[in-house]
């Protein structure tokens, strides 16, 4: 889907990049909050048939080599001529302008328009229909390549056997694979089902994360893969690596550009400068201090390899959380922050649109889990939603953004496609006197995940809806969102990441000492429109919902 930009031109420049990135499909509030115009909130599935296209035309000569590679691979991304692509179809969408990306110019002729596809997917879902599924991406899709040589997986809960069924059926047996887990209890159960499991497999090695708060989990859902083509990628995603998760559920996935490795030059070259947010040296930067976290023990030997790779393909900030007592700091010196002191930072160096004064963001939270946060909004507000309220130059007389979360409700649990199974994943307690009174203050906030239910049906609505055909998927993604203003059609920066609402993840309210307590380890990305504006000599970019 490719939206048009409006005929009219006297209100923008003569030429406009669209960043088409993310897809909300704004279904129903709940009765708290009539009003609110967010609901279902998605990633804009992208078609990927072109790229597929001419995955399938790898030479004979290697087909010959395995049988497995007659099916499609991932090769190295070629230079292709803007003009070729384009050639490709008389009438090309979005997914037909992918990298390098064409400009295609409308029927005023001074008016450009170029479009970048959605740095992230949806995953596959099973039971819905080929129409829902359009360039999402299967577990197998990701893992299947016969040229990965070494993958580490760092997750939540894993099935080694589903793990392994997704590699190469040729080569599944040669490839390195780094399970990373935080099960560290020698009498966990999980522990005990990892290590049987392992001893299946002669090239699996388990690696268990440094845990030392009791509360805290290893959370981060990431693989790391190292090609046999000088070639690296980091995939950073919302699923478990478990069949659920990659059957039914929401998910969402980022994926690197394949990274080639550094000339002999680059590798001895030192930049002059600390790199920005958003580059890709910096989030190589920020991935090598997250990996060190782990200990050299543990993760040493990824580390030291992914010195050697080029990460400037790279458009996106990485965003994690290590299990720590981290002192704030406020400016963006070369020590890495994490959680949300880390976000705030990231936050602070994003440029925002600006708005009337009668208008405001909109900030849209959407998450699969919900801790217990406190019987009062002292962390919510004053820490967290002040955190993603963070804008580069803030104006005293504007106002502060409206939030809203979105969060599944029982009935639309019962309602999804794995019904009550899929509550499993998705959780929220209200069991205590404590848990009552933190409904009460963030019910106000809370809008529905499908927004179909029979009181919904008849509602009155004022804005259109989008539909990404996951309504019955019940939602294990986790995105947040600053929109531009209440029409929700621009967007200012989304992330992705692993991180619920919870202050395990993102760190608790700072003490008096200003230092912030993190329990868990996450990771995520953030993007924003200023990222594709490298190449534009004027104008304006945009990120929309498509």
């Amino acid at each position: 889907m490719v939206s048009q930009c409006e005929n009219d031109a006297s209100d923008r420049p003569s030429k406009r990049r669209r960043v088409e990135v993310i897809e909300v499909t704004s279904g129903s509030e709940t009765e708290s909050e009539p009003g609110s115009p967010a609901a279902n909130q998605t990633l804009l599935p992208v078609d990927q048939s072109n790229d597929r296209r001419s995955q399938s035309a790898s030479s004979t000569d290697e087909e010959q080599l395995l049988t497995s590679l007659g099916r499609p691979i991932t090769l190295p991304r070629e230079k292709t001529d803007c003009q070729d692509q384009c050639a490709l179809s008389e009438s090309p969408s979005l997914s037909e302008l992918r990298s390098p990306a064409c400009s295609g110019k409308q029927n005023n002729q001074s008016d450009q328009i170029t479009m970048h596809s959605s740095p992230i997917q949806l995953t596959r879902i099973r039971d819905l229909a080929a129409s829902s599924n359009v360039d999402t991406v299967r577990l197998k899709d990701l893992l299947g390549d016969p040229l990965i040589k070494e993958c580490w997986q760092f997750n939540y809960l894993f099935d080694i056997d589903f793990l392994m069924s997704n590699f190469d059926e040729d080569v599944r047996g040669l490839i390195q694979v780094k399970v990373v887990h935080g099960s560290w209890k020698k009498e966990d159960p999980r522990r005990i089902y990892l290590q049987e499991a392992a001893k299946q497999y002669p090239n699996v090695q388990l690696i268990t994360a440094y845990m030392p708060e009791p509360f805290g989990t290893h959370h981060s859902k990431m693989m790391i893969l190292i090609r046999h083509d000088g070639f690296a990628q980091v995939i950073i995603h919302t699923a478990n690596i478990i069949p659920q998760d990659w059957t039914n559920m929401c998910q969402a996935v980022w994926r690197s550009p394949l990274l080639p490795l550094l000339s002999p030059e680059g590798l001895t070259q030192d930049p002059s400068t600390y790199p920005s947010f958003g580059a890709g040296a910096r989030f190589k930067i920020d991935l090598l201090a997250y990996l060190r976290a782990y200990g050299k023990a543990k993760t040493g030997l990824l580390s030291d390899q992914l010195q050697n790779y080029d990460f400037n393909g790279i458009t996106a900030a990485l965003i994690a959380s290590t299990p720590c007592r981290q002192k704030i700091s406020n400016d963006d010196s070369e020590e890495p922050m994490w959680g949300w002191p880390g976000l705030k930072r990231i936050l602070c160096s994003i440029p925002c649109k600006k708005v009337t004064k009668d208008e405001r963001a909109h900030i849209v939270v959407q998450v699969s889990s919900i801790a217990t946060l406190g019987q009062t909004d002292k962390w919510l507000a004053a820490t967290f939603i002040n955190t993603l309220s963070s804008i580069v130059a803030p104006s005293t007389a504007a106002k502060s953004p409206k939030v809203s979360i979105i969060f599944p409700t029982a009935g639309e649990i019962r309602r999804s496609l794995d019904g009550y199974q899929s509550g499993t994943s998705i959780h929220m307690k209200l069991q205590s006197a404590a848990q009552a009174k933190q409904l009460s203050y963030m019910r106000p906030m809370f809008c529905q995940w499908a927004g179909d239910g029979i009181q919904q049906a008849t509602s009155t609505r004022s804005f259109g809806i989008r539909e990404a055909g996951r309504r019955r998927a019940a939602p294990h993604i986790k995105t947040y969102i600053r929109f531009t203003d209440s029409s929700m059609r621009s967007v200012d920066w989304a992330m992705v990441t692993s991180a619920n609402l919870s202050t395990q993840a993102w760190g608790a309210v700072a003490n008096a000492n200003g230092e912030v307590r993190i329990c868990s380890w996450e990771i995520g990305v953030v993007v924003w429109p200023g990222l594709w504006a490298n190449d534009v000599d004027s104008g304006q970019v945009e990120m929309v919902p498509v």
